[in-house]
């Protein structure tokens, strides 16, 4: 029996209630639709241009007088006045290879944890937009696991924040670089949505696979961390990691089921835009979401995002011997960076998410 949610029954407030609209935010994010085509925006965009930005206002002005979140929130601004350099000349002779280990090499002094490389591919990118790049380097930081594990409570949304402004920060860090390498570079980050989708090329680079509750899960920290990346024209070398065999995990489990305050996690996949992938119910979601602080306790009640667990249950997963993929992962330890690189055998299943 799982234990008695506290949350639950949970229905929005009259507030909320108000401004919900007509259209279901599930229908702009194609559920049910059997064709392949492009997102569209549905949250974390212009609130004049979407069918939501009522309730995403009503998000940045809930509890404005919270001392976390206003903290966080203000360390995250200051760094937005990061100016970005001019693209710097002429370009150095490196092939990609060259170019790869270098800025692999150089992010292990920037403050984020993980680094992965991918191909542009135009499934990456949100409906009617483009990005003149070539190659996208995906970044992650970690979350405090003490502190996420207090959601839906505020410490953990500011923990939330904290982190965005990191991953902004880190992929400033990582373009402004590039770019003074003669490169043009462009950094993306949360949580407002630009042109470029962040889990799909995550998942390309190796960082994990797709989990039932719309994240992804990483084999050595879980879903407990955010995502930003920088697209660049600086000729770079793919990052991949071995299939983690996520789907086989999350078909048996039922914690975020029954955390879940509204209940938007569904036990099986959804056909969504012509596929069929975990899909969080945005409807039922977002209400509670904006209630409590971004909630998060579908990353926190994770089990692969306690620490140490990851590892162990990546372990379990099955593996081949045909195929070997790379994949780096850099963390801090006792202050500095240590790298990480590991070679792995398996057969060439793939993650279909």
């Amino acid at each position: 029996m799982p234990r008695p949610n506290p949350y639950r029954p949970y229905r929005p407030c009259p507030e909320q209630q108000a401004l919900i609209p007509d259209i279901s935010g599930n229908s702009i994010n194609g559920l049910d639709e059997t064709e392949p085509r492009p997102p569209r925006y549905i949250y974390w965009n212009d609130p004049d241009k979407i069918a939501h930005g009522a309730l995403q206002r009503w998000f940045y002005h809930n509890d404005p007088d919270n001392q976390a979140l206003r903290l966080a929130r203000q360390d995250r601004a200051a760094i937005t006045d990061f100016k970005l350099p001019p693209v710097a000349g002429p370009k150095p002779e490196y092939d990609n290879s060259n170019n790869t280990t270098e800025l692999l090499e150089q992010v292990k002094e920037f403050d984020f944890e993980m680094t992965g490389i991918t191909a542009m591919k135009p499934e990456f990118l949100y409906h009617n937009t483009e990005i003149d790049h070539q190659w996208v380097v995906m970044i992650a930081v970690i979350h405090d696991y003490v502190q996420i594990s207090e959601a839906p409570r505020d410490k953990a949304g500011a923990e939330v924040v904290r982190q965005y402004g990191r991953a902004m920060r880190g992929a400033m860090q990582t373009a402004a670089w590039i770019r003074n390498r003669g490169y043009d570079a462009e950094p993306h980050t949360g949580p407002l949505a630009g042109k470029l989708l962040m889990i799909p090329p995550a998942i390309a680079c190796g960082f994990g696979e797709l989990g039932k509750h719309g994240s992804l899960i990483n084999r050595q920290h879980g879903s407990n961390f955010r995502l930003s990346a920088v697209t660049t024209s600086m000729p770079l070398k793919p990052t991949e990691a071995p299939p983690m065999w996520v789907d086989d995990f999350c078909i048996n489990c039922r914690i975020y089921e029954n955390a879940c305050p509204p209940g938007a996690i569904s036990p099986d996949k959804q056909l969504v835009r012509g596929r069929r992938k975990w899909y969080v119910d945005f409807d039922k979601c977002i209400p509670f979401f904006n209630e409590n602080f971004g909630c998060a306790m579908c990353i926190a009640q994770c089990p692969w995002s306690r620490p140490g667990i990851a590892p162990r249950l990546s372990k379990k997963s099955p593996a081949g011997t045909r195929k070997t993929w790379h994949f780096q992962n850099h963390r801090r330890m006792a202050g500095a960076h240590r790298l990480e690189l590991w070679t792995y055998g398996f057969g060439d299943r793939r993650s279909t998410n």
